[in-house]
């Protein structure tokens, strides 16, 4: 896996389809963090699109949900 590259991914948010563009590493912490929650990569989505603000991109707002898991994990 090429460290960095940057893909887009297909969601489904309440019923509307749309796409993120993410780095691989990024899509695979996010996928961890749903499956340890028992959720969906959808429902996760829809979780931090539900609490973003208006103004982040969903992307840039995944990013930050998944540096916000791996900064609590490392205080446990």
């Amino acid at each position: 896996m090429a460290h960095g590259r940057i893909r887009k991914r297909s969601l489904t948010i309440r019923g509307h389809r749309t796409s993120v563009s993410l780095e691989d590493e990024f899509w695979s912490a996010f996928r961890e963090i749903a499956s340890t929650e028992g959720l969906s990569t959808n429902e996760l989505a829809a979780r931090v699109d539900a609490q973003r603000d208006i103004s982040a991109n969903l992307a840039s707002s995944i990013r930050v949900f998944v540096l916000e898991r791996v900064r609590q994990a490392r205080e446990i």
